[in-house]
């Protein structure tokens, strides 16, 4: 259970800050912009939900609830030796990913194929869902560096290049469908 019953600690003032771990690292490590931009893709699909209604906010919310797990996954470097942990510690699991695939397969299969790239836009819906997916594609590409430095949950990385492609489609499916999507028109303005 988390209790914030104070916000503000001044902890962080010096310009580091505290791992899930307890570790302090500088507030501009790797690890910090990787779960920070993570948490700005779900701040970015706050702002698409209030677009949404039924079933797509329903997915849309059980998504806000996997990235802030994909945040604390992120916050705990040591994965060899949180598996040792006395206690479970929250890690991406496989099955996440599969889940967006399977929800990706289910929102495609209502889609005309598509013959042209699409511009960002369309419906406000579809609009805010592309912001979604280029933070997303930020934050894939953060988690990815940190890789290259640290050990990194493997379904972590897989579970953000998803979910990408998830909110890709998902933006199709704002568009009425596809119908109203915004094809780009290659050199319209020469």
């Amino acid at each position: 259970m988390v209790v914030l019953n104070r916000i503000y600690t001044r902890t962080g003032d010096a310009g580091d800050t505290a791992l899930g771990n307890g570790a302090r690292v500088a507030k501009h490590s790797m690890r910090v912009t990787a779960y920070g931009t993570v948490d700005e893709a779900n701040s970015t699909l706050g702002l698409a939900r209030l677009h949404a209604d039924g079933e797509l906010d329903r997915l849309l919310a059980l998504i806000q609830n996997d990235l802030f797990d994909l945040g604390a996954d992120l916050c705990r470097p040591e994965m060899e030796r949180d598996a040792e942990a006395p206690h479970p510690v929250l890690r991406m699991a496989p099955a996440q990913v599969d889940r967006l695939e399977r929800e990706i397969d289910a929102m495609n299969a209502r889609l005309q194929p598509l013959r042209s790239f699409i511009l960002p836009g369309g419906s406000p819906l579809a609009a805010h869902l592309h912001l979604c997916r280029t933070v997303t594609r930020r934050a894939e590409r953060c988690v990815v560096e940190l890789a290259t430095m640290e050990s990194v949950n493997e379904a972590a990385v897989k579970y953000l290049n998803r979910l990408s492609d998830w909110f890709f489609v998902a933006a199709r499916i704002a568009n009425d469908e596809g119908r109203a999507d915004v094809l780009w028109v290659p050199g319209a303005n020469r």
